[in-house]
């Protein structure tokens, strides 16, 4: 079966029509701007690609999806998260949890190179058009801050009532499973029931991830990005999901309440 190549006007095949090998690509071409995007994401669609090639979109099958209700943490961090917890409210926290602070950083967090990595997928291109897509409301990081200092996070698009997971960084021992653990009580507050989390890794799959078939994630996607979405804004998150504006803590850093 040839590749489709999309032209700036040309809409997307059905994710359906993805090829099996490699598993779940079914386009190529066309641009990431935000029209492009969300065109893609609320049709379980992505971009995965590398510098030098044209974008190649994806839908592969079966899906890795976190359900919120099955987020498990391990006995540690579920141990570390009521410690963060019992100190939340203190003038200067030693851990917190913020949103949309530093989005840029956070990109370029996770695009740096890893071990055992030659490149990378977060190309030149997409930490521009995903900073566009940011501002426009739609791409959000989660942030965890130590003793002042950015130590991890992840960031990813909502849209509706779905959250799409893009990628995730850590600089100290589960800064980005702290990130991901208020997330998850955050969409919990606003009735999202999954992160996609695209592809299979032990990492998500320790934390709760499981694979779905393509069809039941399309059929949930399509559904839900089509509902009023979640209410964003750049500040702090507490334990119980919460997001206190920008307007509620100190620029520096603790909580003003």
């Amino acid at each position: 079966m040839k590749l489709p190549w999309l032209a700036a006007d040309t809409p997307f095949p059905p994710a359906e029509f993805a090829l099996t090998e490699p598993d779940g690509l079914l386009a190529a071409g066309a641009d990431l701007s935000p029209e492009r995007l969300i065109q893609a994401y609320s049709n379980g669609i992505f971009p995965w690609y590398s510098e030098g090639e044209p974008v190649l979109w994806w839908s592969p099958d079966p899906r890795m999806v976190l359900a919120i209700e099955d987020f498990s943490p391990s006995h540690s961090l579920r141990k570390l998260l009521r410690q963060i917890a019992s100190q939340e409210y203190m003038a200067s926290p030693r851990v917190q949890v913020r949103v949309d602070t530093v989005f840029p950083q956070v990109m370029a967090q996770c695009a740096a190179p890893r071990d055992g990595q030659p490149g990378t997928w977060i190309t030149s291109a997409m930490q521009q058009a995903y900073a566009e897509w940011h501002r426009a409301g739609y791409v959000h990081s989660i942030e965890t801050w130590i003793d002042g200092e950015l130590a991890g996070g992840l960031y990813g698009i909502s849209l509706g009532r779905m959250f799409f997971g893009e990628s995730m960084f850590t600089r100290a021992p589960n800064a980005s499973k702290i990130a991901l653990a208020y997330l998850v009580r955050y969409l919990a507050t606003h009735g999202v029931e999954r992160i996609d989390c695209q592809q299979q890794t032990r990492h998500l799959a320790s934390l709760g991830a499981r694979p779905i078939s393509r069809a039941r994630f399309l059929q949930h996607v399509r559904h839900v990005t089509s509902q009023p979405p979640i209410p964003w804004a750049r500040g702090v998150l507490d334990s119980t999901g919460r997001l206190l504006p920008d307007a509620t803590f100190d620029a520096d850093f603790g909580v003003n309440m």
